[in-house]
């Protein structure tokens, strides 16, 4: 995974690893990649907009033009992504001139505890993904300072979710003393920190009166009046969402019809158990049950040694999809299209 090499343009950071030099901006990239727009994915798995492959470009130039609330979290998951795993690879020593993160080593936390272990690198991480991910960033209008912003606070959001972890030291485990370091969380955690800031992202209202043409100051001065009150650590936004129940392919939304919802169940949640609510029902669509095979691993059994050995089971399950309600028939809910995030 790490033995990538690229050439180096203007705007590239390089790390060395095993006698390779990696070009850190695509590397950045493709981690960012990975692990957020795949918790972005899974995050809004059952939500009208989905983390479509077509809305995930970070650039203000790149297609992800408008700033809705949604794309604010493209933005905050995807730096974030970039920043965790950098940090981790790290702290794994998978870099030759990075590792853990050593300077509170030996220093006394609290009672009955000291620095030691290997703290994750965050610093780091940051810096890094702060160095490609906001080079993307190019302009000087709104857009761009909000996409900036939301960048920022996807990094904080690793830092808020970090977690201390000791290890006890003494006489036959009386753990006199404990030694400690600060690790990141599951990436999971991450992702659902930025769900709650998602459902709470605040809007920027900006001075509608146009700038004097050719005025640059007076631009930069209405997006400064609009930051102000607004935390490192918000989600902010510039524009209402579009209807996501309706296909728009111009802008990349697929729309709800054809999409499985969640029926039934015990273990599921209140959020899973409305999804056929949310995503049909509500998008003036109906519910239509199928039954479909699935095939999985069954009767597995361990061989010694080491393999483990499993036959191949065929199950019929009931799911249940959109679709546009037939001509003639009744809307099933009439409930209002409510376009506000919720969590799970």
């Amino acid at each position: 995974m790490l033995g990538l090499c690229a050439a180096a343009d203007p705007y590239s950071h390089s790390l060395t690893h095993n006698n390779c030099s990696i070009h850190i901006g695509h590397y950045s990239g493709q981690l960012g990649a990975q692990s957020g727009i795949q918790e972005c994915k899974y995050q809004f798995a059952l939500e009208r907009w989905n983390c479509p492959e077509s809305t995930l470009q970070l650039s203000t130039h790149n297609g992800l033009r408008s700033a809705t609330r949604e794309s604010s979290f493209v933005h905050a998951i995807s730096a974030a992504g970039v920043m965790y795993t950098l940090t981790k690879n790290c702290s794994m020593g998978d870099f030759d001139n990075c590792g853990c993160d050593d300077s509170r080593i030996g220093q006394t936390g609290g009672r009955g505890w000291i620095w030691g272990g290997c703290s994750d690198n965050v610093a780091f991480g940051e810096k890094i993904s702060k160095q490609f991910v906001d080079a993307l960033e190019d302009g000087h209008d709104s857009r761009a300072a909000v996409n900036l912003h939301n960048n920022e606070a996807g990094r904080l959001a690793i830092k808020a979710t970090m977690r201390r972890a000791c290890k006890c030291h003494g006489v036959s485990g009386s753990c006199s003393i404990q030694t400690c370091w600060m690790q990141l969380a599951d990436f999971r955690e991450v992702g659902n920190y930025l769900k709650v800031k998602h459902a709470h992202a605040k809007k920027l209202e900006l001075d509608k009166k146009p700038a004097r043409a050719g005025n640059s100051a007076d631009n930069r001065g209405a997006i400064a009046q609009a930051f102000r009150g607004i935390a490192r650590t918000e989600l902010i936004y510039l524009e209402d969402s579009p209807d996501y129940c309706v296909r728009n392919q111009s802008m990349g939304f697929p729309g709800t019809e054809g999409r499985e919802c969640l029926k039934g169940g015990k273990n599921m949640s209140q959020w899973e158990r409305k999804s056929c609510r949310r995503l049909c029902y509500e998008c003036g669509l109906r519910v239509v049950e199928k039954r479909v095979e699935v095939v999985s691993s069954c009767n597995c059994k361990f061989h010694w040694c080491c393999t483990v050995k499993c036959d191949k089971c065929t199950q019929v399950v009931t799911r249940y999809y959109c679709e546009h309600r037939e001509v003639g028939a009744k809307p099933q809910n009439k409930t209002k299209r409510k376009h506000r995030a919720r969590r799970h």
